[in-house]
């Protein structure tokens, strides 16, 4: 099966009623703009919501119809997305804005920063949609994202392993190439919640990224081994992708403190959820989010809170 038609049928997955009341909702702040809302992260593996932060991507036709002239879409061009809280019935989420464009974009291999491609590898749903064709133009974009994974994962990869190990080893890097805060085995976590489904991508992921491979089983191998030069200048790519990608990460880290209301306790919960810490934020650190949050990162690094 073609991958785009298996992310389309995946895209169209049922999810709580809640969860799609939400998205319409949320597109309703955008009138115009609203192109289709994405659903995505561990709550969809959760049968209950309450308490839970859920994860939105909304995705806009461009983003002066979203908000007008002004900051929000000058930083929403040039440091996407740009990311708000969000309630509505109950449930609590955050959001992140991007364009069609840069949704496209930033799904794709055209870019090295891994943050859009590597969390729609993994499952998502459609939750909203404006039309037909932003429908089709979601399950487009997205049907990028496995290939950009593990086409820049495959020069760290050996030339015989599982499917499991095939997608851990590609999420592994992903989550070191940014602040994340995530215990180890993350990367083993997300797999084994649905191999099934890792198992039906493998095979038109791989070929969508141009990587020949035989599949028998569980075990894929490749057919052209990599080549010193090749891993060599992925450890490369891979070494730059980090920095770039801490380095981002502090960037929206720090636009963030304009748009998303208490943004360093959301922080704070985050580290504490994902990395079994007990990060307490003091008052100085609400009042000076930026400073705060900054001054957090040594001794997260340093306890591996945060790697």
């Amino acid at each position: 099966m073609p991958l785009e038609t298996l992310v389309a049928t995946e895209l169209a997955e049922p999810v709580d009623p809640k969860v799609s009341a939400m998205a319409a909702a949320l597109a309703a702040r955008y009138p115009g703009a609203s192109r289709s809302v994405l659903f995505y992260g561990s709550c969809l593996r959760e049968a209950n919501l309450d308490g839970l932060m859920l994860d939105f991507y909304l995705i806009v036709s461009d983003y002066s119809a979203a908000y007008g002239p002004g900051w929000l879409a000058f930083a929403n061009r040039h440091v996407p997305p740009n990311v708000f809280p969000f309630e509505h019935d109950g449930l609590i989420a955050k959001y992140a804005v991007l364009s069609e464009a840069d949704f496209r974009r930033l799904a794709s291999g055209l870019t090295r920063n891994v943050s859009v491609w590597a969390r729609f590898a993994q499952p998502s749903r459609l939750v909203w949609c404006a039309d037909e064709a932003a429908a089709e133009e979601a399950a487009r974009a997205i049907a990028g994202a496995a290939p950009a994974l593990l086409a820049a994962a495959r020069p760290l990869l050996p030339d015989s392993l599982s499917v499991a190990e095939l997608w851990e080893g590609a999420f592994a890097l992903t989550y070191g190439a940014e602040l994340r805060a995530e215990r180890r085995g993350r990367a083993s976590s997300v797999v084994a919640a649905d191999p099934a489904r890792y198992a039906r991508f493998t095979a038109p992921a791989l070929a969508m990224a141009g990587l020949g491979a035989a599949i028998e089983g569980n075990m894929v191998r490749f057919a052209e081994p990599v080549s010193i030069a090749e891993s060599q200048a992925g450890r490369s790519a891979w070494r730059r992708r980090r920095r770039e990608g801490k380095a981002l990460t502090l960037l929206r880290l720090a636009k963030a403190s304009t748009t998303y209301a208490g943004g360093i306790d959301y922080l704070a919960w985050k580290i504490n959820r994902h990395a079994g810490a007990a990060i307490q934020i003091k008052p100085w650190q609400r009042r000076w989010p930026i400073v705060g949050a900054l001054a957090l990162l040594p001794r997260l690094i340093a306890r591996g809170a945060v790697r």
